[in-house]
């Protein structure tokens, strides 16, 4: 085994990368699939028909259900909450269960609530405490309920007002082939 697992998590999955560190009380359910150099918080809870990708960061008290995919270098802050059945009913399950996409280098804040069948674009970032209940463009900031457009971040994590500019220096930014770039 090239990953670490504390002795008091339950690993079903055989299918989790090399570095991996997976703490105490985690729980990941056969056939979930974890990337190489992921860090699962303890108390956290991945079912079967999950996919994580590399240097993936999931905190405290996250449960990511059937449906949930997660790419590259994302941050999922603690108590983060997902939903996979936008019309949840005792004892009756949907044919197929329409987890969110969560895009390379997205953040999720602590505490926020994330609807099924939404995508998180790429470097995203949502605040604290907000609830998601449609699809998140890149490189933008939201927060609130329901969360709100707030700002833009650039992938390397500068934050920007609604004008694309950066409060501390005043410098102006602009997208360029996808990508928040810098004025010159």
């Amino acid at each position: 085994m090239n990953w670490f697992k504390h002795p008091l998590a339950d690993v079903q999955s055989e299918k989790i990368g090399k570095d991996t560190r997976v703490w105490q009380f985690a729980v990941i359910l056969k056939n979930a699939e974890v990337g190489e150099n992921c860090n699962i918080n303890c108390h956290t809870f991945i079912e079967g028909d999950v996919i994580i990708g590399n240097n993936v960061t999931i905190k405290s008290g996250v449960y990511l259900w059937d449906g949930i995919r997660v790419e590259d270098d994302v941050f999922i802050g603690p108590n983060a909450t997902f939903v996979n059945n936008p019309y949840p009913r005792s004892q009756k399950y949907p044919g197929k269960h329409v987890g969110a996409f969560i895009c390379r280098g997205a953040s999720i804040g602590a505490n926020a609530t994330i609807m099924g069948n939404i995508t998180i674009g790429e470097f995203a970032m949502i605040g604290a405490g907000s609830v998601v209940t449609k699809n998140i463009p890149s490189n933008t900031i939201w927060y609130g309920n329901p969360a709100n457009h707030k700002g833009f971040v650039t992938n390397d994590g500068l934050i920007l007002d609604m004008n694309m500019i950066d409060t501390k220096t005043g410098d102006e930014y602009f997208f360029e082939n996808n990508r928040i770039v810098k004025k010159q």
